[in-house]
């Protein structure tokens, strides 16, 4: 009896041993881990890459301790945001019947509805003009038109070669330090609108000289001849202070110059017709359409100059800040400067360009106001999709028909 149950228990030992076997083997537990003699951390044998990449990176923190590094977390995830700034604009880049109120009897008939397709419901006015005579051709939102004036944002640039020319202080290929390495001659920085270059410009001609300029050009006086309502615009008389940019944001951005449309139209005309500065006249009557003739108001001694701009404002529109003009025109050849600035929550941008045909020019100046939406490579876009509007009239074939013609015949 006691051999049966011995045996007995013996087999219900056994059985007991093969319950418990698959549970430890699926649990895959090491005994050794379970002694706790045996608990202290094994040591990780880093590679020398490893430890130098780890001193480098010590080396590199900022403070000594925990808090100081906590510290410089903070401090950073404060400033951060602080570098971010988004500028607010408070004016509609678009407006409605912009045109309501204009005096359109004595403009062609063909350049104005041109202009009034292109500009669209933008927040702006468009200023045509024929260069050889001065007569405006077509003035859309003249209200806008003949105000005081915005900012000339980056049109600046344009008075602003021409006087570095003129007194010999560069030529279409010298190349201006722009700091560093970096070096940029006349036509890439006009194609391109860089400010540093034309900074540059401006501290070495010195306030005296580029004022001097700008006012031979037109800026800081009545473009037209009696033309009603128009309004002076400004330009100072002496340097903006250091803390606004001094000349140089004078020379780049037109800081603290107030320029009108038809200034800046006038001084295009002047470069399109060879140095003739002519008075803008725009005839509100049939009978000041007879009786129209050109009134030249100085001649400037710029017509060596224009080939050495020239280039670098066609460059503008065929690969510079004006190529979104051909996105809707490139079937003649059209030479223009930007401008985009912003000042008191609005935001402006200018084109001034003009068509160098075998037919003919006319020059088309293209100011914007608003908010994000407007800026200079907008106002060029416009250009072109006027250009294009002429274009499809056949303004641009010698011999056509043209309200203009008998105004143009004129000495």
């Amino acid at each position: 009896m006691w051999n049966s149950t011995a045996r007995a228990l013996r087999l219900v030992a056994l059985l007991g041993a093969l319950c418990f076997v698959p549970v430890m083997w699926a649990a895959h537990v090491n005994p050794h881990t379970l002694n706790p003699t045996k608990s202290k951390s094994t040591k990780v044998n880093e590679s020398q890459h490893t430890k130098r990449r780890m001193r480098h990176l010590a080396r590199g923190r900022s403070g000594t301790g925990s808090t100081s590094h906590s510290a410089s977390l903070t401090r950073a995830s404060v400033s951060t945001p602080r570098r971010r700034y988004h500028e607010r604009f408070f004016v509609s880049s678009f407006a409605e019947g912009i045109a309501a109120g204009d005096i359109t009897e004595g403009e062609d008939p063909v350049v104005r509805q041109a202009a009034i397709d292109a500009l669209g419901n933008m927040n702006g006015t468009v200023v045509a003009i024929e260069p050889t005579s001065g007569r405006v051709l077509a003035m859309v939102n003249q209200k806008l038109a003949l105000s005081s004036g915005a900012q000339p944002c980056s049109t600046i640039k344009l008075s602003v070669a021409l006087a570095a020319l003129n007194e010999g202080l560069i030529s279409r290929d010298t190349e201006v330090s722009l700091g560093g390495r970096s070096r940029m001659n006349l036509t890439e920085a006009l194609a391109h609108s860089n400010n540093a270059y034309f900074e540059t410009l401006g501290r070495k001609l010195g306030f005296e000289k580029v004022a001097y300029y700008a006012h031979q050009y037109g800026l800081g006086e009545l473009a037209g001849y009696d033309i009603s309502g128009e309004q002076l615009g400004a330009y100072p008389d002496e340097v903006i202070p250091q803390k606004l940019g001094g000349v140089g944001k004078m020379c780049s951005f037109g800081e603290g110059v107030s320029m009108t449309p038809l200034q800046l139209g006038a001084m295009v005309s002047a470069i399109a017709n060879g140095g003739t500065l002519y008075y803008l006249q725009h005839p509100t009557t049939s009978e000041e359409i007879t009786a129209f003739q050109p009134r030249i108001k100085r001649q400037l001694d710029i017509a060596p100059l224009i080939p050495e701009i020239s280039v670098g404002m066609a460059g503008a529109v065929q690969y510079g800040t004006a190529r979104r003009l051909g996105l809707n025109f490139n079937e003649e050849e059209i030479l223009g400067k930007t401008g985009t600035c912003s000042h008191a929550g609005t935001r402006f941008g200018w084109f001034a360009s003009y068509a160098n045909t075998n037919s003919g020019r006319i020059v088309v100046v293209v100011f914007l106001q608003g908010g994000r939406p407007t800026f200079g490579p907008k106002a060029a876009e416009i250009a072109g999709l006027m250009y294009r509007n002429l274009f499809d009239h056949n303004f641009f074939i010698a011999g056509a028909p043209r309200q203009t013609d008998t105004a143009a015949s004129r000495p």
